[in-house]
Parts: structure tokens; C-alpha cells; sequence
């Protein structure tokens, strides 16, 4: 008599636990605590781009017509690494694939420093 005793309170026991994890409302993750990251563009406070610290991302990122599809923005990093820095903003028109049209549409968000 006293096994099913036993065996009635086990019962119970695990019926409730079970019941108690089926109700309980499930945990998120905590991703609140992660480290932020902020990314630093390569620009001044007046919001303009520097060609001489600009990354090709950067370059796609905040000029006109400086997309991935044709490298442009490759194209003038690496004319910086082979030519040394810009010493003008008009020497972008140096770059193959920089033409007048991109120039004039970027030339308030370009500076040289």
C-alpha cells in the first residue's frame, strides 16, 4: 500500500513539473548585452569623404554612381596605393571608370586632406 502511494506522489510530481514547462513562458535570449559596435567612416565633421582615407565600402556607401557592380571604388583605392594620396578632388578624373558626370555629382561630398 505504501508503493502506490509512492508511485501516486511520483505521478504527480512529474505531471506537475511537466505541466509547469509546457505553461512556462519560454526565455529570449539575451542579446542586449552584446558590445556595440559603431562603425567610423572615414569623414570630417562637415560630412564630407576624404579620397585619401576613404575605404572602397566607404566610397560605395556615401557617393553616386560608385557602385560594386563596375569597381569603382576599388579602382580608386587602388589608384591611391599605386599613385600615392590625391592632391586635388579633380585628380579623381585620373581614375578609369571616373568620368566628369560622377565628379560633378560627388564633388560637395569629396574633399582632400
Amino acid at each position: 500500500m505504501r508503493t502506490g502511494y509512492f508511485y501516486s506522489l511520483v505521478f504527480a510530481l512529474l505531471t506537475s513539473a511537466s505541466v509547469a514547462t509546457i505553461a512556462a513562458p519560454l526565455a529570449k535570449p539575451e542579446s542586449g548585452n552584446a558590445p556595440l559596435v559603431l562603425e567610423v567612416s572615414p569623414k570630417t565633421q562637415s560630412g564630407k569623404v576624404d579620397l585619401n582615407a576613404a575605404d572602397a565600402p566607404t566610397l560605395q556607401r556615401e557617393l553616386t554612381g560608385i557602385g560594386e557592380a563596375k569597381a569603382k571604388a576599388k579602382a580608386i583605392v587602388a589608384y591611391r596605393e599605386s599613385n600615392g594620396p590625391f592632391s586635388s578632388v579633380d585628380e579623381l578624373l585620373e581614375v578609369k571608370g571616373i568620368g566628369k558626370a560622377i565628379l560633378d555629382k560627388n564633388r560637395e561630398q569629396l574633399h582632400v586632406n
